[in-house]
């Protein structure tokens, strides 16, 4: 089974935001929920940075759909899913890819890629 853990739970979240990381925080934390009543009551999350000090915050809802939120900082991202009550995963593992419902758009798309499906331009 992955390693869960609820949001705050970890310790490298510990570092200060200033009052303007904050409010940003608040509106991920927002957009998070948004996100959750959306598509289906629930979400669950993982995190990983992107480069240049960004964090991609995974989300699956309770759906299967799934989608991406950027932070500029991994400590905002942490305080954001803290903020928004989210599980989540060390990983995105198979248990956790398991939950990702696709449709033709993102089967058109990996094909598209490959043999000569739609373009991306």
């Amino acid at each position: 089974m992955a390693d869960t853990k609820q949001a705050g739970d970890t310790e490298a979240g510990n570092a200060p935001l200033d009052a303007r990381a904050q409010r940003r925080a608040a509106r991920l934390a927002k957009e998070i929920g948004d996100f959750a009543r959306t598509h289906g009551g629930g979400a669950e999350g993982q995190l990983a940075h992107i480069g240049r000090g960004r964090t991609r915050i995974a989300l699956v809802g309770a759906n299967g759909e799934w989608g991406n939120l950027v932070a500029p900082s991994y400590a905002m991202a942490e305080k954001a899913v803290e903020l928004a009550g989210l599980t989540v995963h060390e990983d995105f593992d198979g248990e956790m890819a398991a939950k990702v419902r696709t449709g033709p758009y993102e089967w058109s798309r990996m094909a598209g890629m490959q043999v000569g499906g739609p373009s991306n331009g």
